[in-house]
């Protein structure tokens, strides 16, 4: 709003110039939305012990400690990101832009679900929310009908293709095969997050991390001249997600404040969906969708642990971790929980660094 309401003054006030800066835009976008995280947090933290009368419903067949150290904390503390987050795009963004309302709606949705699902959970005081299938069925149309909208913004020669990584432009063209790619993209790391978010201040660190990588995405696939010298595919307009990542941040970092160890709230689904699905999202808009994968990692490596768990359990009748998702495993084997979080940080931000690499080495 800022960028639309100050632009047509920059003649009499050469100052206002500022906001034809991207950066500076991020930047205001930042503290804004860490500056109204650390306002609100208290009274919604109040606000949400108040309603929740015992707290976010802890896992029985989970870490023993959580059954002691987390019983009564509140959660849906994600409302505290996304309030953060879209005063933050009000404010900074350019509201005219069709991507930055087309990836905040999968934030929005995304979150609508998880709250929902923490909702159910507090209702019935029990660890078990929505139906898994029924979720996933619901996060599959969002996604499908985000991808439908965004092909009818994108350049024609940008529609249904993946781009590869540490190549010069090779490029695979799915055709309507990309429709379920694109949309595995989104659900998988919304649901990534979402398996990620067991610990205090595990899920957001790499959130942040990611939501940093891929500003650098969007701001050079936006922008043409950097696109061509770095043999990247140009997509007009993503530019102005860097907003988006820049505001996620802010709004990480004010959460965070009150989910450093020991939590004063959790972030439960409402959070982690939307989050998940708004990195999603913009891999799939900027086309670094295979990147998110490396970049992802912690998150991919969380959901995986998983998935091996199950299928191995199922097969063999023999667990590969002590307890999944893997951060479980760790505790079990006599990590502390900061020991953890902070190794997780570490590696996310090496995987993130390896990432960004692939914008040069092609």
């Amino acid at each position: 709003m800022f960028h639309y309401f100050f632009l047509p003054l920059v003649e009499d006030f050469n100052f206002l110039n500022l906001f034809n800066y991207l950066t500076f835009r991020a930047g205001g976008a930042l503290f804004t939305a860490f500056l109204i995280s650390i306002l609100l947090g208290p009274k919604l933290i109040r606000g949400l012990k108040k309603l929740q009368k015992k707290g976010q419903p802890i896992r029985e067949d989970g870490p023993k400690s959580h059954l002691i150290n987390k019983v009564g904390t509140p959660t849906m503390g994600g409302m505290l990101i996304l309030v953060s987050l879209f005063i933050s795009i009000i404010l900074w963004s350019d509201i005219t832009s069709k991507l930055v309302w087309l990836v905040f709606t999968i934030t929005i949705l995304f979150g609508l679900l998880g709250a929902v699902d923490d909702y159910k959970k507090l209702k019935t005081n029990s660890p078990k929310g929505i139906d898994g299938t029924n979720r996933l069925i619901i996060e599959f149309f969002i996604s499908f009908v985000f991808i439908f909208y965004l092909n009818s913004i994108l350049d024609r020669n940008l529609i249904n293709i993946i781009f590869i990584p540490f190549t010069k432009g090779y490029f695979i063209d799915l055709g309507l095969f990309y429709y379920l790619f694109g949309s595995i993209v989104i659900v998988g790391c919304a649901n990534a997050v979402n398996l990620t978010d067991g610990l205090d201040g595990l899920a957001i660190g790499p959130i942040m991390i990611s939501a940093l990588s891929f500003a650098f995405f969007a701001y050079f696939t936006g922008n043409l001249i950097y696109s061509d010298y770095l043999k990247i595919p140009y997509v007009s307009d993503t530019g102005e997600l860097v907003i988006i990542c820049a505001s996620l941040i802010g709004a990480g970092l004010g959460f965070l404040w009150f989910n450093a160890p020991p939590a004063m709230v959790f972030m439960g689904d409402t959070g982690s969906l939307s989050m998940g699905g708004t990195i999603g999202a913009i891999a799939v808009v900027t086309k670094h969708e295979l990147i998110l994968i490396i970049v992802g990692g912690i998150f991919v490596l969380e959901a995986l642990s998983v998935f091996a768990q199950v299928i191995s359990f199922k097969l063999t009748g023999k667990r590969i971790f002590k307890m999944a998702p893997i951060h479980h495993h760790f505790e079990q084997k006599g990590w502390s929980e900061s020991t953890i979080v902070i190794r997780f940080w570490i590696i996310a931000i090496i995987l993130a660094l390896i990432g960004l690499a692939s914008l040069k080495l092609r």
